[in-house]
């Protein structure tokens, strides 16, 4: 069942390390420590050895919300129809790619802790997010690492675009470098993911200003600024801003912002 509408997203209470949780495939995980938080949710390390604390090297992740949160249960939606690993491995040898940069998703389920109804979802762990790096090295990365970034994240794009999604969110804080490879550029959080082709229906082009600018600011679409439903088009000029500011340092609106994080 999806999320009720009408109540607000909000940071659920932790988790107790080291509870065992079951997903739907009744595969066992138990929980580690918390790693991270940050929207509506957490994430911990986990680890299918139940028996085993789990080390700093774990190499699974558990992402929780609150039930009734949506986020999380859009990015699932997206995970189970468009990301299925069998789908992604006939792309990548359709397209002669030897990688792709979409995160994988080991199973979800439901957990009642406390009186309280949770959320989870387990995925590979990554590495550090891009906007960190982009910060620590002074808010410039050079051209030729740009480049690299921006091919990988377009063949994500034409992966997910052809199976019916758009991103919706493309920014630096969800692009992840693999936690081995760090080569490797992961578009993740797909929470804001948007179904612009169900069943090979593709939703009418409307503008609605009482929805617009959603997302991330400064990397607005013209579309999102009009209140369009999310785009190919409006991620693809995303990443173009992104790519622009990684370059450049900032973007030329950026100091008109009151508030960019809005």
């Amino acid at each position: 069942m999806p999320p009720k509408k009408h109540r607000k997203n909000n940071l659920p209470d932790p988790l107790q390390e080291g509870i065992i949780l079951m997903d739907t495939q009744k595969h066992k995980w138990r929980l580690g420590p918390m790693i991270a938080y940050g929207g509506f949710g957490l994430v911990y390390l986990a680890s299918p050895c139940l028996d085993v604390p789990i080390e700093n090297n774990a190499v699974h992740v558990i992402k929780v919300e609150y039930l009734e949160n949506g986020p999380l249960f859009a990015e699932l939606k997206f995970y189970q129809r468009a990301a299925k690993q069998e789908n992604i491995q006939k792309w990548m040898k359709l397209k002669q790619l030897t990688f792709l940069g979409v995160p994988v998703f080991w199973g979800s389920g439901q957990v009642k802790h406390l009186g309280k109804s949770y959320r989870f979802m387990v995925m590979e762990r990554l590495g550090e997010d891009l906007q960190t790096i982009f910060e620590r090295q002074g808010r410039k990365i050079n051209s030729e690492t740009v480049l690299h970034i921006g091919m990988q994240v377009l063949d994500v794009l034409e992966y997910i675009h052809e199976n019916e999604y758009v991103h919706g969110d493309i920014k630096a804080a969800n692009l992840l470098l693999d936690y081995k490879h760090p080569h490797e550029v992961y578009l993740a959080d797909y929470g804001l993911a948007y179904r612009y082709c169900p069943s090979g229906n593709h939703k009418e082009y409307q503008e609605n200003p009482k929805r617009g600018h959603n997302g991330t600011m400064e990397f607005t679409s013209i579309d999102a600024h009009k209140g369009v439903a999310p785009s190919r088009r409006g991620d693809l000029e995303t990443l173009g801003y992104c790519m622009l500011q990684w370059i450049c340092g900032s973007l030329p609106w950026e100091r008109n912002l009151k508030h960019p994080e809005a």
